[in-house]
């Protein structure tokens, strides 16, 4: 009997795939024992640096390309990723920072990066996590609307990955219910949602300057309610209930109009804010990178696409180390060393660059434009990657991820202050040693996964991957082992044939079986 028992798990379908893999997952060790290493590993939660490998082994879709930094990058952020994961007597959660800080919620929790937490975390193979932590948010404790957080399209955005909408339905009445709250707390007459710039996650703000205690009518909190309530309204339809549905579309129909209508600048040709308290509604003067969230969710029409413009100048948001957080031009755009730790008046976040470069991938996806490219997407990615280092204490270059960045040195500005800021040393109240190291508060594995390799999660029993490689550009890479509606995926460029041995050109596996090919790399289609 033992000997047939074996037999059996060996001929298991998740077995076979594995056996196909592409990839030899132990070729990536390397970068693990390297962060490892380096590490100096002040906080642990459930998966500890000792167990970083065997985790990631497990759990990640595996990654190849030609640009090592890339690729290096891709894994850091899985390695940090996991040490956010941390269990619980309500069960999994995921965390911002990795010391308890004093403004956080319930077990260290955040609301303002999660919905980032849900798009970057629904790759990895074991589900849990997430379904927990979507759980946690409205039946466990936590605070879902303590800061802005787009939580319908980011759980319903997990379930897509999973083809499985259960955690979804099972919240449904909780979604509605946190949705009604921000309606009663933060819509007024105007037909538009008002927020404070800090409880946006943005401090500080040039536009949150321009009225008392820092509010406006901003892009951010109106989209995430309109992509919110899009969700909601998918939900429902698949559990039946077309009042509900139809509800929840007119609602985000009408943001979209409001939107439209006083919040889009049409002489800036950009997405703006109204700060709160002035006559007539009178839009701020300043362009801001947030005025990038609307194409997060897909809401612009093809005329808001002349705002890209913006994205490659200099006299906007492009710098060396990343994209700044109101565009430079504008007078009120500084990089200090002084005040508040975290300002968003011109340095670069990378929480804005996520949604920022999200965004830019739907613009390429889905709509027709002329402003920017595959080649540009690719660039602010490489752009993003090289900003995540730090100069260690033997001043080699070490990955790094932290809260805010000087966009024209690299240098992580709210690092550089917090470890002087009481009598020289860290600040308790400021959140402990070494606060920002492993920063949770924004994305890369999934700007990768599904913005750059193009693996486009749908409703439906349907695999899209439309690459933003551009062609040319590279002659191999590959994206193996994507668990995406319970099958594994993996994606392929070989210009030569010879490096993957599976032929030339492009090619999507599914399960190890050839399910597309073509010569070049192109938009692929297939039924699952």
């Amino acid at each position: 009997m033992k000997y047939i028992v074996v037999f059996l798990i060996c001929i298991s379908p998740f077995f076979v795939a594995a056996q196909k893999d592409v990839l030899r997952k132990e070729h990536f060790e390397h970068y693990v024992n390297e962060f490892n290493r380096n590490d100096r590993e002040l906080y642990q939660q459930k998966y500890p640096n000792s167990e970083a490998w065997a985790f990631m082994e497990a759990n990640i879709p595996f990654f190849e390309c030609p640009d090592k930094q890339l690729e290096k990058t891709y894994y850091f952020r899985w390695w940090t990723y996991r040490k956010h994961i941390r269990e619980t007597p309500e069960g999994y959660v995921i965390t911002e920072f990795l010391p308890n800080v004093p403004w956080a919620g319930k077990h260290n929790t955040i609301s303002c990066p999660a919905g980032h937490h849900f798009y970057e975390g629904r790759w990895l193979h074991n589900p849990v996590y997430l379904a927990d932590y979507a759980r946690f948010w409205f039946k466990k404790g936590g605070n879902p609307r303590s800061y802005s957080f787009w939580a319908a399209d980011a759980i319903t955005g997990f379930c897509e990955v999973q083809g499985d909408y259960a955690v979804g339905l099972e919240l449904l009445p909780d979604l509605i219910q946190n949705y009604t709250a921000w309606e009663k707390e933060h819509l007024d007459s105007t037909g538009l949602y008002w927020q404070k710039d800090d409880r946006d996650g943005m401090e500080v703000s040039v536009s949150g300057a321009m009225s008392k205690d820092g509010l406006g009518y901003r892009a951010t909190i109106n989209s995430y309610q309109y992509g919110d309530a899009k969700a909601i309204s998918y939900l429902a339809k698949l559990n039946g209930d077309k009042e509900v549905k139809e509800v929840f579309a007119r609602k985000a129909a009408d943001i979209k109009a409001n939107v439209f209508a006083q919040l889009w600048d049409e002489e800036a040709a950009f997405f703006k804010v109204i700060p709160c308290g002035h006559a007539h509604l009178t839009k701020s003067d300043a362009r801001e990178l947030h005025g990038f969230t609307p194409w997060y969710f897909n809401m612009p029409g093809e005329k808001h696409a002349v705002a890209w413009q913006q994205i490659r100048d200099t006299s906007g948001f492009a710098a060396p180390f990343g994209l700044t957080s109101v565009e430079r031009r504008h007078p009120g755009f500084r990089i200090s060393y002084e005040g508040h730790e975290c300002q968003w008046n011109g340095p670069s976040w990378p929480f804005a660059t996520s949604v920022t470069l999200t965004a830019m991938a739907n613009l390429l996806n889905n709509y027709q434009q002329k402003y920017v490219t595959q080649e540009d997407y690719l660039e602010a990615l490489r752009t993003y990657s090289r900003a995540q280092q730090s100069k260690s204490a033997d001043s080699t270059m070490v990955p790094w991820i932290d809260e805010n960045l000087n966009p024209f040195t690299g240098d992580w500005i709210s690092r550089t202050r917090l470890k002087s800021w009481d009598s020289g040393s860290w600040s308790a109240g400021k959140g402990g040693e070494e606060r920002g190291k492993d920063y949770n508060h924004s994305t890369f594995c999934d700007l990768v996964i599904s913005g750059l390799i193009g693996i486009r999660p749908q409703p439906g029993n349907i695999l899209i991957v439309n690459p933003l490689v551009p062609e040319n550009e590279w002659d191999y890479f590959c994206l193996d082992r994507v668990k995406y509606h319970g099958k594994m995926i993996t994606v392929i460029y070989d210009k030569s044939g010879n490096r993957y041995r599976r032929g030339k050109g492009f090619r999507v596996l599914v399960n190890g079986v050839e399910k597309f090919a073509a010569d070049n790399i192109q938009k692929a289609e297939i039924p699952l």
